[in-house]
């Protein structure tokens, strides 16, 4: 073999190896419903954000988000509507990629996170609608105060990180709030009253 051969099979050695990792890679979730265990599960912070977005003045839809989730989930995928998610969300962490504005937000004239560090949701129905798709009814506390919230939520996937080697579960979910509702009414009408919820929870089984 000469040696332009030799590093040609080198290099195309290198490219199918890296094309069966990365379909390796692939494979580590699965997005099959039925592959989902069992048991009690754990937040897992690091990759679960909370986003919101609202019109800011009609010019355009402002996004932020919210990380450090805490909390826990029960879930029987044979029993979906035995299904239990309590979390809690840190004021403190809000983030809008604008520092300014992140000091805002924590102040009292919005969320006062001094007063009220925490948001807290707590599942009180879940109801399946599809294969791998859910309602999850429940009572959102915001601001010192709670109403109930249905958020529409979806299984991203499920199998062993290969990183920490813990079983995880992902999950997307959506649902809408009137901020107003939880008295954060700064520049209410100007300032959208809506809020669109956007969650990408991660979820590891403890037992």
């Amino acid at each position: 073999m000469t040696q332009r051969h030799f590093a040609t099979s080198v290099v195309m050695a290198a490219l199918v190896f890296g094309a069966v990792s990365q379909a390796a890679a692939q494979q580590v979730a699965t997005p099959d419903p039925s592959a989902v265990k069992a048991g009690t599960y754990k937040v897992e912070p690091y990759h679960t954000q909370v986003g919101f977005t609202l019109s800011h003045l009609g010019f355009s839809n402002f996004s932020g988000f919210f990380t450090g989730v805490s909390g826990s989930l029960t879930l029987d995928p044979a029993h979906l509507s035995a299904t239990s998610l309590d979390v809690t969300i840190p004021i403190q962490s809000v983030d809008t990629t604008v520092p300014k504005l992140d000091g805002e937000l924590k102040s009292a004239q919005w969320f006062d996170a001094t007063q009220f560090p925490n948001a807290t949701f707590k599942s009180t129905r879940v109801v399946q609608t599809g294969a791998n798709t859910a309602n999850i009814s429940g009572n959102l506390t915001l601001h010192g105060m709670t109403q109930p919230v249905t958020l529409k939520a979806r299984l991203i996937g499920s199998g062993t990180n290969p990183l920490d080697k813990m079983y995880t579960v992902g999950f997307e979910a959506t649902g809408t709030i009137a901020r107003s509702q939880f008295g954060v009414k700064q520049y209410v009408p100007l300032v959208g009253d809506t809020v669109t919820l956007t969650i990408a929870g991660a979820f590891e089984l403890q037992q």
